[in-house]
C-alpha cells in the first residue's frame, strides 16, 4: 500500500504557478485540520450563505429539483435546499480533516447505525464493492474504508481525477492519509479486478451522470436516469458483494449506516442481465439514502441533465 507522507512533495509539480498551488492548498488543510471541526463548519456554512445568494442557476435547479423529485412544494424544496448546500460546502471543507478521521473515533464522534451489519461488515473476507455516493460526509468515508481491513487486504476509492496536477496531489495526499489507494475513474478496471481477487475493498460513487456508452437507463427517485454500470460490471466479473455504505453527520458526530448488501455469484441470468441487476441494486440503495435525509445529498449537480 503506497505510503502518504505529510511533507509537501512537488515531485509532479511542472510549473512555478503548480508548485505555489499546492503549497497554497497544503496550507489550508493544514489550517482546516488546526482549527478543528466546529470553526471548519462556520466556515463551511458562511461560504454556503454567499453561494446560495451568488449562484442563481444551481440554487434554480436544486429547488427544482428537489420539488420535483421529492414531490413537495417550493417552500419546503428551498428549506431542503439551503441545508443541501450547507452540507455540500462542508463536504469540501473536510477534505482537510480526513488525517484525524477514523476508527479510533467509534462511540465518541463516530457511531454505527446497525452494530450487526457493522459486525458482518468488518469480518466479510469476500471481496466488497464498497457503493457510495455524494452524500453526507463522503471524503472522511473514504478515510475510514482505508482502515477497516489490515494493510495487506486492498483497500481502493475510485475518483475522478482532476486535471490540475496541484489539486490532485494535494486531494490525494489527504484522501490517501489513512490507507486507502486513490485511482481514477478511466482504465481502472485492470487494478480493481486485481484487488477485488485479493478479496479487497473497492469504493464507487454511484450517483453521477455517465456517458452513454458506459451507463444502463434506470430509475432514480421517479425518474430515469442513466447509471454508472462500471462498478457493478467489476462486481459481476470478480463474483463480489455490493455493500452500500453512507456517513451522515448527525449532531455533534457522524453516523455510519450499511444497508444489507447483494451477492453479485447468486445472480442469475446472462452477463448483461447480472450488470442490470448489480447497477439496479446500487442505484436503489442510494435512493433510499437520500430519501432517509435528502438534505445531505449534492442536490446542485443535475443529476438528470435538465433545464429549469
Amino acid at each position: 500500500m503506497k505510503k502518504v507522507h505529510d511533507d509537501i512533495n512537488f515531485s509532479e509539480m511542472t510549473t512555478i504557478l503548480q508548485k505555489i498551488q499546492y503549497a497554497s492548498l497544503y496550507s489550508l488543510g493544514a489550517t482546516i485540520r488546526f482549527l478543528g471541526t466546529k470553526i471548519t463548519y462556520s466556515i463551511a456554512d458562511f461560504l454556503a450563505f454567499f453561494a446560495w445568494h451568488i449562484l442563481q442557476k444551481r440554487k434554480k435547479l436544486t429547488i427544482c429539483s428537489i420539488a420535483e423529485h421529492l414531490h413537495i412544494g417550493i417552500y419546503d424544496a428551498k428549506k431542503i435546499a439551503y441545508k443541501s448546500f450547507q452540507s455540500t460546502f462542508r463536504s469540501f471543507c473536510e477534505i482537510g480533516l480526513t488525517k484525524d478521521f477514523g476508527i479510533e473515533l467509534t462511540g465518541k464522534k463516530l457511531f454505527i447505525a446497525d452494530e450487526n451489519l457493522w459486525k458482518r461488515f468488518r469480518e466479510c473476507e469476500k471481496p466488497i464493492v464498497a457503493a457510495t455516493g455524494h452524500y453526507g460526509s463522503w471524503e472522511l468515508l473514504a478515510s475510514l474504508l482505508g482502515q477497516v481491513f489490515p494493510e495487506e487486504r486492498p483497500r481502493m476509492v475510485v475518483v475522478r481525477k482532476y486535471p490540475n496536477p496541484a489539486v490532485q496531489q494535494f486531494i490525494a495526499n489527504q484522501r490517501e492519509a489513512r490507507g486507502a489507494s486513490m485511482i481514477g475513474h478511466r482504465a481502472v478496471a485492470t487494478s480493481v479486478l486485481r484487488a477485488l481477487r485479493k478479496n479487497g475493498l473497492v469504493a464507487f460513487l454511484i450517483d453521477h451522470k455517465s456517458l452513454s456508452h458506459e451507463s444502463y437507463i434506470i430509475p432514480f427517485l421517479g425518474e430515469n436516469a442513466r447509471v454508472n454500470i462500471g462498478p457493478a460490471l467489476l462486481a459481476v466479473r470478480a463474483e463480489s458483494l455490493i455493500w452500500p455504505i453512507f456517513l451522515e453527520r448527525k449532531n455533534n458526530g457522524y453516523l455510519l449506516h450499511l444497508q444489507e448488501p447483494l451477492d453479485t455469484k447468486t445472480l442469475e441470468g446472462t452477463s448483461e442481465q447480472k450488470i442490470k441487476m448489480a447497477a439496479t441494486f446500487y442505484t436503489k440503495a442510494m435512493e433510499k439514502q437520500i430519501l432517509h435525509n435528502p438534505e445531505q445529498w449534492f442536490w446542485m449537480h443535475n443529476r438528470w441533465d435538465k433545464k429549469y
